[in-house]
């Protein structure tokens, strides 16, 4: 029995030392100690062993296990140092003289559309958050003016997980955690400007201008004395930046649980300009912009008190902005995996409508 573990000492010391990969020591490991590895081997072998040798022999072997174990270790890691060596060397000697491969990747067209957004409004004041998509009923929903039972939740189509989470169906779900965030701004004089892109998910029939994955952009402003002009006025900025030229749009009256009032901002369709087609359901018109006045209840459940602030929120459609921006008639191209469509996109690819 001792024999043995001091061949298998003197072995496993040799096999290490000639291993030049992470992955080679794992397969040593799995030889030595694995459940029919040497080790395992030898502890089967003690059942025949007497009750005096089994004690002697026991703590053998449980010492060249814990030498194994260690050495494994420390083996690994020298590894893992000589490996990021590798990588930095590799750099070093990178000849930046060596002419570019012009087989490149390209930004999707809603990251191009969504940091041209982000740009714009963080030149305005406002911070970009972020937030998961995996989210619970209370803020998705009760936070947000929408209790139980509220008919307002059929309009969702809301995918409900197993741990009685749910995958977000609007950015205004991030509206509680952003307004707590920043609600001691206020007491200081300073107003909340935040703006928390990201992906959505609602169990839709998909089709030209419907996705059940799809990107929205919220954004919230809170101060004294704010009003729905001052909503006008950062989303007309906004589409005029992105459009590089006036934008018509028009607000109509919109029921949203969580604004009080509600409206909905379409923009006229950029694809059409107007006369109607398959992207804008033959109206003209595009549906871009859920919006309103914060409604009181939910400055109430961020601890704010509405006599004193209001607010604006809006739920700006980063998909369908796409769609417009760069003149794409059918939304399941953007999670169509398509390469050769999507790498057509470029920050200069984008539709001026007047040039049709």
């Amino acid at each position: 029995m001792f024999l043995k573990t001091d061949e298998l000492r003197e072995k496993f010391i040799k096999r290490s030392e000639e291993l030049k990969a992470v992955s080679d020591v794992d397969q040593l490991r799995i030889e030595y100690l694995g459940k029919k590895g040497y080790v395992s081997a030898l502890m089967q072998d003690l059942r025949n062993a007497s009750a005096e040798e089994k004690k002697e022999a026991g703590k053998t072997i449980n010492e060249l296990k814990q030498f194994i174990e260690s050495a494994i270790a420390e083996k690994i890691e020298i590894l893992k140092k000589k490996e990021v060596q590798l990588l930095i060397d590799a750099a070093e000697s990178y000849d930046e003289s060596m002419p570019s491969s012009n087989d490149l990747g390209s930004y999707h067209p809603i990251t191009l559309v969504k940091r041209e957004v982000e740009s714009i409004f963080t030149s305005m004041g406002f911070t970009v958050e972020d937030y998961s998509e995996i989210t619970d009923d209370y803020n998705c929903f009760e936070a947000l003016n929408i209790p139980p039972h509220h008919p307002a939740r059929d309009m969702q189509d809301t995918y409900y997980l197993s741990s009685n989470q749910l995958l977000k169906t609007h950015t205004s779900a991030a509206q509680n955690t952003i307004l707590r965030k920043y609600k001691n701004n206020l007491e200081n004089g300073n107003p909340i400007r935040a703006i928390f892109p990201g992906r959505c998910f609602r169990n839709e029939k998909i089709d030209a201008c419907h996705e059940n994955t799809f990107f929205q952009m919220e954004g919230i402003m809170v101060d004294k004395d704010i009003s729905v002009s001052n909503l006008i006025y950062f989303m007309k900025t906004m589409l005029s930046e992105v459009f590089q030229r006036d934008i018509t749009v028009r607000l109509r009256p919109g029921f949203f649980p969580f604004v009080e009032p509600g409206f909905e901002l379409d923009i006229q369709c950029l694809i059409c300009g107007g006369t109607g087609c398959s992207s804008c359901k033959d109206s003209g018109w595009l549906e871009l912009c859920p919006c309103g006045m914060i409604h009181p209840n939910v400055l109430t459940a961020a601890g704010i008190d509405p006599e004193k602030y209001t607010g604006f929120a809006f739920g700006l459609g980063l998909t369908r902005l796409a769609m417009m921006r760069y003149g794409v008639k059918d939304i399941r191209v953007f999670n169509s995996g398509n390469l050769k469509s999507l790498s057509q996109f470029t920050e200069k690819s984008f539709v001026n409508p007047e040039s049709k």
